[in-house]
């Protein structure tokens, strides 16, 4: 049995969702959420095998969230679920740590098929976004740091500005533990040794003020 947690705001996409899923006898609804803030208390009294994310929410979400729940539970798939039918969009998701994307116009036997793929330990990717993945590409002579998350380019700011991993946590709410892992992240990106070679490098693209 795949249990999932379904997270959503609007109450009626959760409602409708939990009536396709129930057709499917090998496919059990866990838990719900509202949002990115409700999705941890429901994640610390929930077992589950998958998230069912949407991507737009109030409050912790997006590719944020995604690289939230990466970092605290690594094991955990995520599936995405949006409106969204843009290759970047869906492209900084699975950067982020998403296993999978499809899109809320998806018929329900797709939607079933990705949830058991990905639980399974596969990956998917929505039809409709393959070319759009393939050919959405960054241009030339892109820029290391123009590759890093949201969340990386801010905790990059922050650490470039002389904040330490603690006062980054406290400021974003974060774990010492996820801010060092969005460090170690954008650090193996751009290439980057040590914590001199970050302020340097952040000097010299004019990101700060040297």
């Amino acid at each position: 049995m795949i249990r999932l947690i379904i997270v959503d705001d609007h109450a009626i996409v959760r409602h409708g969702l939990k009536q396709i899923l129930a057709l499917a006898p090998d496919i059990s609804v866990a838990g719900e959420a509202g949002g990115g803030d409700e999705l941890q208390a429901v994640l610390a009294r929930t077992a589950c095998d998958l998230v069912l994310l949407d991507m737009n929410m109030p409050g912790l979400a997006g590719v944020e969230l995604i690289e939230w729940m990466h970092a605290e539970h690594p094991d955990l798939p995520i599936l995405i679920l949006s409106m969204h039918v843009e290759g970047p969009i869906a492209s900084r998701a699975l950067k982020a740590g998403a296993s999978g994307y499809l899109t809320k116009d998806s018929e329900p036997e797709i939607l079933v098929g990705a949830i058991r793929k990905v639980a399974g330990g596969g990956k998917f990717i929505d039809a409709a976004l393959v070319e759009k993945l393939v050919f959405d590409r960054a241009p030339e002579g892109c820029v290391p740091h123009e590759a890093l998350s949201e969340r990386e380019r801010q905790v990059f700011l922050m650490l470039a500005s002389g904040r330490t991993i603690s006062e980054i946590a406290g400021d974003l709410f974060l774990s010492i533990k996820t801010v060092s892992t969005h460090k170690f992240r954008l650090m193996r990106k751009m290439n980057l040794q040590t914590s001199t070679d970050l302020v340097r490098y952040a000097i010299r693209h004019r990101l700060i003020d040297g």
